[in-house]
Order: C-alpha cells, then sequence, then structure tokens
C-alpha cells in the first residue's frame, strides 16, 4: 500500500530526492516550448505529482489518470513538471487520432526513447506479452527514476488500454511514475470507460483533474497584451488553449467554430509554411523530420513553422502544440489536396523506418489507392490481433473489405474469415455471422472443398455462441460431411472438436469424449496443438460430468496452450477450470482458478472470455453468501458488456433466485426471461438450473404446486447428469413433495438430505463455505433447535422469504419467542464494506499479511488484494495502517 504524504516536501525541493542526472541519451522526450506563458493555477497538482514522483523514488510506483477537457493544459503541466525533475529519466507517448489507431503506439513510441531489449523486440515482432513484461522490465530498472508519460488515451488502441491494466497491477514495488491523460469533456468509449473502473481500483492509482482557470488567471494573462482579460474569459470559458490562441493571434473574437481560432493562426503563414504544415497535420501526432522534408524540402518554411508556435521541436520529432490544431488543420484541407497529400505520403512511407502496416492503410484509404489498402490494411489487421488489438484488427479488415469488391475470391474470402474471428471475440455476433457466411459462400464459388468445410465449423461455432443451438449442430455435421472424403486433415481435426463441444454441452457425453479422441489423434498427428488442446478441453469437461478424473486432461490442455501461445484455447481451458469447481462447489479451488483466470485474460484482451470468468465469480459470490457482491458484479456485467445468452442467462438466474431469497420484487422478470433463453438454448444443463431457480422461487413464495411442476421440469431435462446437479433435482423434488424417484447418484450435502440426516448436510454445506443451504437443510428438519438456527442464518444473509417460511414453521411447532424482525447484523454496514470486506479490514486491523488473509479465509492473494484495494476506496484512505485505523472503533473489542 502506499506510503503517507510527506508533509515537508514541496516542490522546490524534489530534486534534491532524486537520483543523480541521467546521461543526456536518456533525457525527457516531453515538450519543452511554454511560448512564454506561466504556468497559473495549478500549483496543487504540480505538488501532488511531485509527491507521487517522490513516492515513487521509494520503490511505490504510481499511475496518474490526468483527466481534463480538450485544450485544459494538461501537456504544459507535464512540461512544467519536467522542468522540475532532475536525474529522472522521462519517456514521452501519444496515442494517435487516426482512425484506426497503431496497435501498442504508446509502446513502440516509447521503445524509440529506450531502447535496450524493449527497441529489439518491437523490431523483431515480439507478441504482445513479450512487450508487455520488456517495458516493465525496462521502466523497472533500479538504478533509475522513470517518468512515463502516455496522453491521450481517448484515442488508445485495445492492447494501449490492456498495457495499462498490466502496468498498473505490478507498480507496487517499482520506481515509476506513469501518468496517462485523457479528455472527460465528451463520452468516453466503453473500452476506456471499463479501463478507467479497473484501473481505479489498484492501489496504486491517483487522479488528478484540470480545471478550466478562473476569472483572475486570465486577467493576468491578458494584461501585457492589452486584451480585455474580462471579455477574454467571457470567450473562452477560461480553456488555456483558446485563450493562449487568442492572446497569440490577436483576436477580439472567438469564431464560430473554436476551430478557427486555430486556422486563423495558421492563414498568416507563408504558402510554403502553410503547405509544410499541413502535410504534417496528415502525417500524425508526432512528425519525423525527414520525412517531412521529403514532401517539403525548404528550411525556411519549416522554421517559420516553428516560430508561429503551431509545431514545436522535439529531437528528430516535431509535434503539434495541441491536437485540436492539429485536427483543425487537417479537417481543413480540401479533399482533393488530402488525397493528393495522403498519396505523396504513402510514396515517401515505402521503405521509411517509421513506417508501420497501420499507418500505410489509413494514408493507402486516404489517396483512394485500392492496391495499396489491400497490401496494407490485412497485414495490419493481422499485426493488430497478434498484439491483442482485436477491435483495431477487426477495423483494419472492414477497411479491407470496403475496397475488395474488385479482388479474387480467396483474397475475399480470407479477408471475411479474418473479420469473422475477430468480430466473434469482441461479441459482435451478427457481423461475424454475416462475415462467416460470405466466407462459406466465397469458398463454395471458389471450388475449394476443404476450406469450405473449415468455414462451416468457423460458421457452427459462432451460431453456437448467438445461442443457436440447432443451427450450430448442423453446420458442424455439415463441415465433417464435406470433410470426411478428403481424409485426414487438420480442418477435420478441428470439425471433430467442434462437434465434440457441442455435443458435451448437449449432455452427449459418451460421444463427445469419441469425437474428442478422434481431434486428438489428428491433431497430434499434424502437429495443430492448438486443436489438441481444444479436444482435450473437451473431454476433460465431458468426464467431470460423469464422475470422472478430468483435472489432469485440464491441466494438459491449459499447459499446451500456454507452451503454443495459443491464448483462445488457454482463455477456454481457465474458464472451464473454473466451471468445474464452482459446479462441484469447490469454491476456495474456484476463486483461485478464476482469479488466474481473470489475469491471464486481462493480460492478454481476452474480453470474451473475462466476461464468463467474472460470471462465474458473481456466481461464487452468491454461493458463499456474498450477495450483494454478486448483485453489483451481475448488474456490471449487464451494463458493461455485450453479452451472449449464455452469459446473460447466468446472470438473470443469480438475480432472479437472490431476489427471490429476499423477498423484493423483480425476480420474476429475471426467471422469466432465463427459461426463454433456456428453452431456446435447449441445452440441458441451462434447462436445469433454470427450472431450479424457479422451483425455489414458488416455493419460497408458498406456491407448492408451481414449485413441483418446476423440480420435475428440472428432473425431466437433467436425467442422469452430475451428481451436484441430481442431487439438487432430487432435493427440490422431494421438498415440493414430488413422488418421482430418484435417478443417479447424488453428491454428499444432498445425501445426507435425502437419508434425513440434517444435521451433517448442514454440517457440509457450511464447510464448504455456504451458509444458505446450511439453513436450507436446517430448515427441511423441522426441528425447533435447527429452525431457529436456519432462521439466524436467513436472518444474516437478509433472506427474508426463507425466515419468514423458517417463522412459520416454527409457530406450527408452538414455539415461543420466535423472532419477527430482522437482526442487527443485516443493517446496513456502517463503514458500507459487505461481509467480506468487513472480515479482510478486521486482519488488516491485526496487522496481517494479504497472504496470511488468503490463508485464514481461505481465498487467494489476488482476491485478497482487490479487498483491500475496495476497501481504501470505500474509507477514503490511501494505505493499510489508516484502514487500520479506522476499523478498530468499529471492530469488537
Amino acid at each position: 500500500m502506499s506510503e503517507a504524504a510527506d508533509p515537508t516536501v514541496s516542490p522546490d525541493s524534489l530534486s534534491s530526492r532524486l537520483p543523480a542526472p541521467s546521461p543526456p541519451a536518456d533525457t525527457c522526450a516531453l515538450p519543452r516550448t511554454r511560448l512564454g506563458l506561466p504556468v497559473l493555477e495549478r500549483e496543487s497538482q504540480l505538488a501532488s505529482l511531485g509527491q507521487f514522483t517522490i513516492e515513487a523514488t521509494r520503490g511505490a510506483g504510481r499511475l496518474v489518470l490526468l483527466a481534463g477537457e480538450a485544450g485544459v493544459g494538461k501537456s504544459t503541466l507535464l512540461e512544467a513538471l519536467r522542468q522540475d525533475l532532475v536525474g529522472a529519466r522521462c519517456s514521452w507517448s501519444a496515442c494517435d487520432g487516426l482512425f484506426v489507431p497503431r496497435p501498442l503506439g504508446p509502446l513502440f513510441d516509447l521503445a524509440d526513447q529506450l531502447g535496450g531489449d524493449l527497441l529489439q523486440r518491437c523490431h523483431t515482432g515480439s507478441d504482445r506479452e513479450g512487450l508487455f513484461r520488456a517495458l516493465l522490465h525496462k521502466i523497472g530498472e533500479r538504478d533509475v527514476v522513470d517518468v512515463v508519460v502516455i496522453e491521450d488515451i481517448h484515442w488508445a488502441d485495445e492492447a494501449t488500454l490492456d498495457l495499462l491494466r498490466f502496468l498498473s497491477r505490478r507498480l507496487r514495488d517499482a520506481a515509476v511514475l506513469i501518468i496517462a491523460t485523457y479528455r472527460d469533456d465528451e463520452a468516453v468509449s466503453d473500452a476506456l470507460r471499463l479501463t478507467l473502473g479497473d484501473l481505479a481500483a489498484q492501489p496504486s492509482t491517483r487522479r488528478i483533474r484540470l480545471s478550466p482557470l478562473s476569472l483572475d488567471a486570465v486577467r493576468l494573462l491578458a494584461q501585457d497584451s492589452g486584451s480585455n482579460g474580462d471579455r477574454l474569459f467571457e470567450l473562452t470559458g477560461g480553456n488555456p488553449f483558446y485563450v493562449t490562441e487568442l492572446l497569440q493571434a490577436g483576436l477580439a473574437e472567438v469564431p464560430v467554430s473554436a476551430r478557427d481560432v486555430v486556422l486563423a493562426r495558421a492563414a498568416r503563414l507563408g504558402n510554403r509554411a502553410r503547405t509544410s504544415l499541413d502535410v504534417a497535420a496528415l502525417i500524425g501526432a508526432r512528425v519525423d523530420v525527414s520525412l517531412l522534408a521529403k514532401l517539403c524540402p525548404n528550411p525556411t518554411a519549416l522554421d517559420e513553422l516553428l516560430a508561429s508556435g503551431l509545431l514545436v521541436a522535439d529531437g528528430r520529432w516535431l509535434r503539434f502544440r495541441h491536437e485540436i490544431a492539429r485536427l483543425a488543420i487537417a479537417q481543413a484541407i480540401p479533399a482533393h489536396r488530402a488525397r493528393s497529400t495522403h498519396q505523396q505520403l504513402l510514396t515517401a512511407l515505402c521503405g521509411h523506418d517509421c513506417a508501420d502496416e497501420a499507418r500505410m492503410a489509413f494514408h493507402a484509404e486516404g489517396s483512394g489507392n485500392e492496391e495499396a489498402v489491400l497490401r496494407y490494411a490485412p497485414a495490419a489487421a493481422r499485426r493488430a490481433a497478434r498484439l491483442g488489438s482485436h477491435h483495431e484488427a477487426a477495423a483494419q479488415f472492414e477497411r479491407a473489405l470496403r475496397f475488395a469488391d474488385g479482388a479474387g475470391l480467396v483474397e475475399r474470402a480470407e479477408l471475411s474469415e479474418g473479420l469473422a474471428d475477430e468480430a466473434a471475440l469482441l461479441g459482435r455476433l451478427s457481423v461475424a455471422e454475416d462475415a462467416a457466411e460470405r466466407a462459406l459462400s466465397l469458398w463454395r464459388e471458389a471450388g475449394d472443398r476443404l476450406r469450405e468445410g473449415a468455414a462451416l465449423a468457423r460458421l457452427s461455432r459462432i451460431k453456437w455462441s448467438m445461442g443457436r443451438g440447432r443451427d450450430a449442430v448442423a453446420a458442424a455435421r455439415a463441415s465433417m460431411s464435406v470433410l470426411e472424403p478428403l481424409g485426414s486433415t487438420v480442418e477435420l481435426a478441428r470439425a471433430y472438436a467442434t462437434l465434440a463441444n457441442q455435443r458435451m454441452l448437449f449432455a452427449e457425453y459418451d460421444t463427445a469424449t469419441t469425437l474428442a479422441r478422434r481431434a486428438q489423434e489428428l491433431a497430434e498427428r499434424f502437429g495443430a496443438t492448438d486443436v489438441l488442446s481444444d479436444a482435450l478441453n473437451t473431454e476433460a469437461v465431458s468426464g467431470s460430468c460423469q464422475s470422472l478424473e478430468w483435472l489432469v486432461l485440464m491441466r494438459r490442455a491449459l499447459d499446451i496452450a500456454l507452451a503454443g501461445r495459443h491464448q483462445k484455447q488457454a482463455a477456454r481451458a481457465h474458464v472451464n477450470l473454473s466451471v468445474i469447481a464452482v459446479e462441484q462447489w469447490r469454491l476456495a479451488e474456484a476463486e483461485r482458478y478464476i482469479a488466474e483466470g481473470i489475469e491471464y485474460c486481462a493480460d492478454h484482451g481476452l474480453a470474451t472470455y473475462a466476461i464468463r470468468l467474472h460470471g462465474e465469480q458473481a456466481k461464487l459470490f452468491e454461493r458463499t453468501g456474498r450477495w450483494e457482491e454478486a448483485m453489483a458484479l451481475t448488474h456490471k456485467l449487464f451494463r458493461d458488456a455485450d453479452q451472449s445468452p449464455v452469459n446473460r442467462l447466468g446472470g438473470l438466474i443469480r438475480l432472479g433466485v437472490i431476489r427471490a431469497r429476499r423477498g423484493e420484487v423483480g425476480a420474476w422478470e429475471c426467471l422469466d426471461e432465463a427459461a426463454a433463453i433456456a428453452d431456446d438454448q435447449d441445452e440441458p444443463p441451462y434447462k436445469v438450473g433454470t427450472r431450479l431457480a424457479r422451483a425455489e422461487a414458488y416455493w419460497l413464495a408458498d406456491d407448492h404446486m408451481e414449485a413441483r411442476r418446476e423440480a420435475e421440469l428440472a428432473d425431466q431435462a437433467a436425467g442422469t447428469s452430475v451428481p451436484w446437479q441430481r442431487g439438487a433435482v432430487a432435493v427440490w423434488l422431494r421438498r415440493t413433495g414430488s413422488e418421482r424417484p430418484v435417478c443417479g447418484d447424488v453428491a454428499e450435502p444432498h445425501c445426507y438430505l435425502l437419508g434425513g440426516d440434517t444435521t451433517r448436510a448442514a454440517q457440509a454445506w457450511t464447510r464448504l463455505g455456504c451458509r444458505y443451504e446450511a439453513g436450507m437443510a436446517l430448515l427441511d428438519s423441522g426441528h425447533e433447535t435447527f429452525l431457529r438456527q436456519a432462521l439466524t442464518a436467513f436472518a444474516d444473509l437478509g433472506a427474508s422469504a426463507a425466515a419468514t417460511l423458517t417463522r412459520r414453521a416454527l409457530r406450527r411447532l408452538g414455539a415461543r419467542a420466535v423472532p419477527t424482525g430482522p437482526r442487527g447484523t443485516t443493517r446496513a454496514h456502517p463503514l458500507g464494506l459487505t461481509r467480506r470486506e468487513h472480515e479482510v479490514l478486521g486482519l488488516i486491523a491485526e496487522g496481517h499479511t494479504n497472504a496470511r488473509i488468503g490463508e485464514r479465509l481461505f481465498i487467494s492473494v489476488k482476491t485478497v488484494d482487490h479487498h483491500v484495494s475496495a476497501i481504501l476506496a470505500k474509507l477514503g484512505v490511501t494505505d493499510r495502517a489508516a484502514a487500520g485505523r479506522v476499523a478498530r472503533p468499529d471492530l469488537p473489542s
């Protein structure tokens, strides 16, 4: 956790606290020009940045989120910080405002400045995990304090946002200050909003927001120019960028469009300088001087640009003083000139050392050069996919397809397949389906049966994700009918693996295992380790559902995927490890598996799998009585993610059953929608889970006839399913008075309950950490002592509907002094903490480390980290010691 702030430190003394100066080669790349204007009303923010830098020198790394409206002075503040730093190694980077951002553009900017292994990996095309770790290693060197700036993350690509998440989780012991700036004066993307939420939860994160200047500050800036400060403030609202532009341009009024302020300054340039300015604006945020000189070989024009202040020098680069200015210039270029300039840039960039496929594709599209778009956009898409920038990869495939009308069948089919794969990863399932259907049609037209079979398997997987199980199975069978006559191929192995997974989900476990083993045999013959991992995964899940050994197979599937860097298969293995552990009520193991899986998916940009893991985490919260956390996480998933029907189904069941237990409104709204989805999916596990939830809700409402009907529907769908699910069905059949016989094996707690041993059943549930299920077992006993214990459990959980039924049972027995209301412990926690957070806080106050807390509570250290971060945020404190001081009055003596 962070150290307490040092009240004796001021920005003026900051340099004395930092290491000796770095060599000249490591000097800071931040802008150095202030145009003679003072930094006003930024003293407190500058002092905070200075304090965070000092904390970083002590090994307590910091990530600062610096927010403010466009033009409010974020870059100016950072420049002022740079001037205060002595001995720190500063590195500057920025996200491009291009239509499709360069994947990991800021990381490559930093590599140019930091060099070493990081730069070597960038040149050799290392994978993104290697790049992330190389950057972390480079900026974590103990002989220097690193200040790393990433500007304009509102334009960041997906992989760059993942990089920020990666770094934020690893700053605790690093001598690093990372500052990320973004605009908050406009609607941010969903990706950025989610990232900001994730970053804010990390203990190393700090926030700073810049506000516009006050009237007094604007008057001070205006006093030497002869301008009316009051009028200037009225026109600009105190926005420093517009204030500066008006003072520089000598304008008395802000034109209708703010961009015209910039254009008015540009209009004072000579023709050659203005042409150079236009070219620079189309190059991007950072302008390579040698590239600009190729198109505009006039030193005088460059001198004029620098003198104007619109561009500033930064080593071998030029930068626009503000991105608003660059965009204003770029958008004002006439279409015919922009097209011509893009073509000139495209030609000049060929063979240029700063070129990359994304930038080439941008200029190719701007020039309308179809051939160049089809050369660079697909390459940019595949590179983005390798780096985990799946949004950018999809956008590049879409860019290529806009220019592909004249391309051949094979090229169009491959582009469509690329878009289908990336869109499926992003949850854009209708786009994925359209692209996959188009690819299938093109392969058929081309007469390529092998690729046609593979396209059918791809389409099957997409349709399954859309909740159209029957269509998915039909496509998988069609794939096999096309591929089997062609003999043994990798594509046939993948088709077997696809159908095996679907048979497994339909509870046809023997068939699934047979198909999975066929897929494994072919995959091993052809060295297709991704297919091998997939098939082993499916066999493991099938085995778990038949009470067979499964963990060894699943671990092998995960190890093969990790070794082969098959990220989707590794994520699937993480998901299924978690799912099986939760379904088998191995909840302590599940918590560890979920934490490991979420970290892997976050590091590799696999949002679709992360959503599924968070769904399992919410289910675990529900089963362990952490209902507030379960509902909050479920609502967050519904709000933040485009979910498949299957993922939504789990959330609906969870919300419905918790509301039913609490006697709250809205339970049936969720459970009715869940039933519709489960029936449409037609997969037994989903039907059973939904019908059992509905049986419980009816039973809690004292409608035993409907509860029995739902329990029997669950029994009808279950067949001889897994022991845990079979046991739950058997218990609800008995609880609702059904006369149906129990079929198949049942798990231990259910077995005890069905045998009439409610005490052992309750003990078994308590050992698993499931107080509600333990209470239900005690309620079934019908004995007063056990009923009172059940009532205590239900009251503590806030399960008012179950508590009401328990009170009725006590009164029927003639019990006296039956409690009539909720216990005091169910009231809102005075510190706003959940039950588990309260437990963690108590152990913090006792001085335990996170590792020890994890051992005491049987949860992973990473989970403890998350709880500690949430506690610090809720208490409004910055370190564990302060949290402990707040906690002590609240804790029992």
